[in-house]
């Protein structure tokens, strides 16, 4: 008899309300993935702790400051953290340590994921929380995408060494 397929690779960030910091850092990646031919290897998504925005477009500063450094956030729809997502994902990663404490405190006990701090895989940023632009200025925003850059790479990085270089995958 055959084995099952492996589970796809997989990374869910997290944010509040999923408009923000979440959707920017699932942008960021996902080209970042493209660029490197890795996008049908790596599964990416993004949700909010709370419900406030499910079914909006990421928040319209968030969208124009990425389409500034070339990413398209306009096709992502805000949704809530849900139970399967424990199950489904390699990682989870928070932006903030409020998010980790929450996702956390909701991950049932049978789950999978390995949840953590987003920037704990950074060098210019590491353990730190990726701060909410939402009621800030603009410089906030092009904060979290210097955060979300760096620590894709980052991410990036550690991804490689635990799925191995493109030629290993076929």
């Amino acid at each position: 008899m055959a084995e099952p397929a492996a589970k796809p690779f997989s990374v869910l960030f997290v944010c509040t309300g999923n408009i923000c910091r979440s959707p920017t850092a699932e942008g960021v990646l996902r080209q970042k993935l493209a660029q490197r031919a890795m996008e049908k290897t790596v599964r990416v998504d993004s949700a909010g702790t709370q419900d406030y925005h499910v079914g909006e477009a990421p928040d319209a500063r968030a969208q124009k400051h990425a389409v500034l450094r070339g990413y398209d956030l306009s096709k992502q729809r805000a949704r809530q953290v849900a139970p399967r997502d424990f199950h489904e994902f390699t990682w989870i990663l928070a932006m903030d340590r409020s998010h980790l404490q929450y996702l956390k405190a909701i991950a049932p006990r049978d789950g999978t994921a390995r949840i953590g701090l987003f920037l704990e895989f950074s060098r210019a940023y590491a353990g730190q929380e990726v701060p909410d632009p939402y009621y800030g200025s603009a410089a906030g925003f092009e904060t979290v995408l210097d955060m979300a850059e760096e620590g894709t790479e980052a991410l990036l990085e550690e991804m490689q060494r635990e799925i191995g270089p493109p030629s290993s995958r076929g």
